[in-house]
């Protein structure tokens, strides 16, 4: 049985439990409990070098980093499509992958990081770096549908979650017509599971 640890308003874990449920992998979840330092005790760190969700544990394999997660469940059990081979479609979905890691994680992210959870970041440079990101990731999905290929892969679940909840970090997505869409797309895949919208409120 896979094994994820998560917590349910990290947009990391969410990311790894949305692939899961859209590829139907039988799964079980244990919530680690963030606030009261879960995740910096000695039995989480041998499972997370650095302390952060989510984990996958899948026998006795552990997986770290969500990203890293999303490639392992794709190249092991699901449809090799969701994570492809061919040189100049895997490219693509790495150069997103990197996004997710990057400017969607110091944009939307951090700016979510901050009206949600308190977060001593800089608010304004985050919302700044979201917007810029919207308005090209907005201008790249005019007339595709999908992030890296014709089909979804896991470079649309990663950069999915932070996106949609973005309005929780005051980043309005009413001025990008095409990214509304394409999020639109992907909840409307069979298994799409939605991540709990927080006190903030949350308006795609």
């Amino acid at each position: 049985m896979l094994t994820l640890h998560r917590h349910a308003l990290s947009g990391h874990s969410h990311r790894v439990q949305l692939f899961l449920s859209l590829t139907g992998l039988a799964h079980e979840i244990v919530e680690v409990d963030l606030p009261n330092g879960a995740h910096e005790q000695s039995d989480f760190l041998q499972k997370s070098l650095f302390g952060q969700v989510p984990v996958l544990e899948d026998g006795d394999v552990t997986i770290a980093d969500s990203n890293a997660i999303l490639v392992y469940l794709a190249r092991r059990y699901a449809n090799p499509e969701w994570c492809p081979v061919e040189p100049e479609t895997a490219a693509q979905v790495q150069r997103w992958l990197s996004v997710a890691a990057g400017e969607l994680k110091q944009g939307p992210a951090d700016a979510r990081l901050v009206t949600v959870l308190g977060a001593k970041l800089d608010h304004a440079r985050a919302k700044a770096i979201a917007q810029e990101l919207f308005g090209v990731l907005d201008g790249y999905l005019g007339g595709r549908s999908w992030l890296a290929a014709d089909r979804p892969t896991i470079a649309d679940v990663a950069c999915y979650t932070y996106t949609a909840h973005a309005p929780e970090g005051e980043v309005s997505l009413t001025p990008y017509p095409n990214i509304r869409d394409w999020l639109r797309r992907l909840e409307s895949l069979d298994g799409f599971v939605a991540m709990q919208p927080t006190a903030v409120g949350y308006a795609a």
